[in-house]
């Protein structure tokens, strides 16, 4: 059985779908309709596209992380049918829960896209370890990366897709302490716990332009520290940089793009900005020499400063406007989805170095 990073990204995955497809999570009640009568119904007559392809490729990711789960730790399992029972099996469960939320619509064809969506991705891993892309997969990690990489590659993976979810600051995931206390004080209301509201003595103020180039920086070097620290080769880190880099301003780049438009996909590099990703692209080539755990260290200050600056400023205007968009509409789908990497990614970040750290301070006091 071998070890591998899929089953974490699969429970990850898993929960994001639970999220959106039961996302406001208000209104629960029994509407007094048999659950199996959606199965029955006729197909709905109003759909669109945009539908489909959501509920297709909203599955397919997870079809694939559990077939390729499968596939390396229960080889000996059909893991196309496996998965494809889990997806449908999940699938059919978030439908049937809808039935309780009158702002949610269970539909038959929801479920059967779902199904497919699970089965594209299965059969793509399948596919894919049939014809040994996994194998040299597995071949290039042990070439890249040290063998107790996983969770980091796990965090790795997250986060260009915690970057599409609109931040306050480009690259400052985690500032969330603003809005915590917002959607705290809309349930204390007519309670007299809202008196304990806000918890701090000074109102929160938007960020100075030189604290917003420090979280820029900081949200730019972080990922390309956790590479760094796993990564085996020199020449290896200088090519995760640029990867990564590349595709923090890519994800960066769609996220503005689906929420204003594609022509203003390019409207958050303002001159802060590019100052703090050309100050980041410097810090970066003498810090990618240091040893695993320094980089660790400097990941857990780093992170540790940029929490504690975006969480002490407050959000524009504007970007209560931009959240609008996301909530509402077609976007409702991925909100779920993606919101929450982007809230919490930071933190498990925080806890997997504080554990990293931990450990290996254990491991030397052993030894």
């Amino acid at each position: 059985m071998q070890k591998t990073a899929a089953w974490p990204l699969a429970g990850i995955y898993a929960a994001l779908i639970i999220y959106a497809s039961l996302y406001p999570f208000e209104g629960w009640r029994s509407q007094g309709v048999d659950w199996t009568a959606f199965l029955v119904a006729p197909w709905p007559r109003y759909w669109t596209g945009f539908d489909v392809l959501s509920n297709v490729l909203g599955y397919a990711p997870l079809g694939f992380v559990v077939a390729l789960a499968l596939q390396r730790s229960a080889p000996r399992l059909p893991a196309v049918s496996v998965t494809l029972a889990i997806g449908s099996l999940l699938a059919l469960a978030m439908e049937s829960l809808q039935l309780f939320l009158p702002a949610r619509v269970p539909s038959n064809l929801d479920w059967c896209l779902n199904s497919f969506g699970t089965f594209m991705g299965a059969g793509s891993a399948w596919i894919l370890e049939r014809f040994g892309f996994l194998d040299r997969w597995s071949r290039f990690r042990a070439n890249w990366f040290l063998p107790d990489a996983k969770g980091s590659l796990v965090l790795i993976a997250l986060w260009p897709i915690a970057l599409l979810f609109p931040a306050p600051v480009p690259m400052g995931l985690g500032q969330v302490l603003e809005r915590a206390e917002d959607a705290l004080a809309l349930r204390l209301q007519e309670t007299p716990w809202l008196d304990w509201l806000p918890v701090r003595e000074v109102e929160l103020q938007p960020l100075l332009p030189l604290y917003e180039v420090l979280c820029v920086s900081l949200g730019q070097l972080l990922p390309c520290l956790l590479a760094f620290s796993l990564v085996r080769q020199g020449h290896q880190k200088v090519v995760s940089w640029f990867f990564l880099s590349g595709f923090g301003l890519l994800c960066t780049a769609l996220s503005a793009a689906l929420t204003y438009g594609p022509a203003h996909a390019w409207s958050w590099l303002s001159p802060q900005v590019q100052v703090a990703l050309v100050l980041a692209a410097l810090a970066a080539w003498p810090l990618m020499w240091l040893k695993e755990k320094t980089l660790q260290v400097l990941a857990l200050v780093g992170l540790v400063l940029q929490l504690t600056l975006l969480n002490n400023a407050s959000a524009n205007a504007y970007f209560a406007l931009t959240l609008q968009n996301w909530e509402q509409g077609q976007f409702i789908r991925f909100h779920g989805l993606i919101q929450w990497v982007g809230w919490l990614w930071p933190f498990v970040l925080l806890v997997y170095l504080m554990r990293r750290l931990s450990s290996a301070r254990h491991t030397k006091m052993s030894a």
